[in-house]
């Protein structure tokens, strides 16, 4: 069993290094003017998204508790990371209104003392300390809220998830959140660049993927940890879980926490991925979105919120899109239905996945687990019509 699982560890991490080797390729030889650049975009924000979506899963799907606060944790995330990455020359640009109250920027102060690698380290730290205040709030609002169940747990992460919001708008504010005005000119994706020579490589697409590649790892061996079986077991039935021995507060509020962790870093990238960041653009439809997300992909499966995130970004902003202007594969599209025929469309399609896979795409099985049933069942019917050949000859 040892020796399977250390083969199936070395074939995905084969699999990841080929992945890394082709989004790099990718990112050099695409230009944003070529038609294959939006191919680019689905895989920086699906990328995010996954995370996000994955995150959401660790508490919805595998603790079995149903909050509505993704949005809210992602809204901390995104602006830790951008006030604490804005360069010290453009904060009197971007705090125009206000006298700005934090005067560091990680990425300038590390990139000074070591260069380029400062940078990464820079963002990195940002990136880290985004998740801890995500989770740090995420603490505090789970001595009360946890203690609610169902529909009522939901309602009150809501409500935290508009509040925060309402919150980072006021202009009492405004010297570190800059009210109601955007965040800017932190360090995006773009930044990401190795000069040698007159070469540049660009790694704007790969270092989306590479954190969010990482921080899901974490969390699948979070799941298959004794924590991730106590989560199940809470999931399962309360009653019994808690007959066996388990903390049920305890380990309702540490997934909690750590799901929050990671919305927080989800958010820092969608930070980095966008231009700006405001509170407005963290509205209850983008929970709402990551919610659709899991369902889509199946509740209780890390491998179907990362394929339901990359098929959501893909359809909604690139498939489809054309539908909007009233083409698609050559075909017009109703004249009346053209200012929002890609969302009657992109509704359609979920209605579908949803009628026709009840339990989403993946249903709670992993790619490994449905890739070897696959795999057993070709065998299977390789070795009968092998016997059956055998057969054959004999007679």
């Amino acid at each position: 069993m040892e020796t399977i699982n250390k083969r199936k560890n070395l074939n995905s991490a084969c699999a990841l290094a080929v992945l890394f080797l082709v989004v790099i390729l990718m990112d050099q030889l695409i230009r944003p003017t070529d038609s294959m650049a939006m191919l680019l975009t689905v895989i920086r924000k699906g990328s995010i998204y996954a995370l996000v979506a994955v995150s959401m899963n660790l508490l919805n799907g595998f603790t079995g508790l149903f909050s509505l606060g993704q949005a809210g944790f992602m809204l901390l995330g995104a602006y830790t990371y951008a006030i604490f990455t804005i360069p010290l020359d453009e904060r009197v640009f971007v705090y125009k209104y206000y006298d700005y109250l934090i005067s560091v920027s990680f990425p300038e102060v590390l990139g000074n003392l070591l260069g380029g690698f400062g940078l990464l380290l820079g963002v990195i730290l940002a990136l880290i300390l985004a998740g801890l205040v995500a989770a740090g709030v995420a603490f505090l609002i789970g001595l009360p809220v946890l203690r609610l169940k169902s529909d009522y747990l939901a309602i009150a992460t809501l409500g935290f998830a508009e509040i925060i919001r309402a919150i980072f708008i006021w202009g009492k504010l405004g010297p570190l959140t800059n009210g109601s005005n955007p965040l800017k000119s932190y360090v995006r994706l773009n930044a990401f660049q190795l000069h040698i020579g007159d070469t540049t490589i660009n790694f704007s697409t790969l270092v989306p993927l590479a954190f969010a590649a990482f921080c899901i790892w974490i969390i699948v061996l979070l799941v298959n940890s004794s924590y991730g079986r106590a989560f199940k077991a809470i999931r399962e039935d309360e009653i019994a879980a808690e007959a066996m021995g388990i903390n049920l507060y305890k380990h309702k509020q540490l997934s909690f926490v750590i799901s929050s962790f990671f919305a927080g870093v989800g958010g820092a990238m969608l930070a980095m991925f966008a231009s700006t960041v405001q509170a407005n653009n963290f509205k209850s439809t983008m929970t709402y979105e990551i919610l659709l997300i899991v369902i889509l992909g199946g509740i209780g499966s890390i491998s179907g919120s990362c394929i339901g995130s990359f098929l959501f970004i893909a359809a909604s902003e690139w498939w489809l899109r054309g539908l909007d202007s009233g083409t698609f594969l050559g075909i017009d599209a109703p004249g009346v239905f053209r200012n929002g025929f890609r969302l009657v469309v992109f509704s359609l399609i979920i209605m579908s996945v949803v009628l026709f896979f009840r339990r989403g795409i993946m249903g709670d099985k992993e790619i490994p687990e449905v890739m070897a049933r696959i795999w057993g069942r070709l065998r299977t019917r390789m070795r009968g019509r092998a016997g059956k050949g055998g057969e054959a000859a004999d007679g």
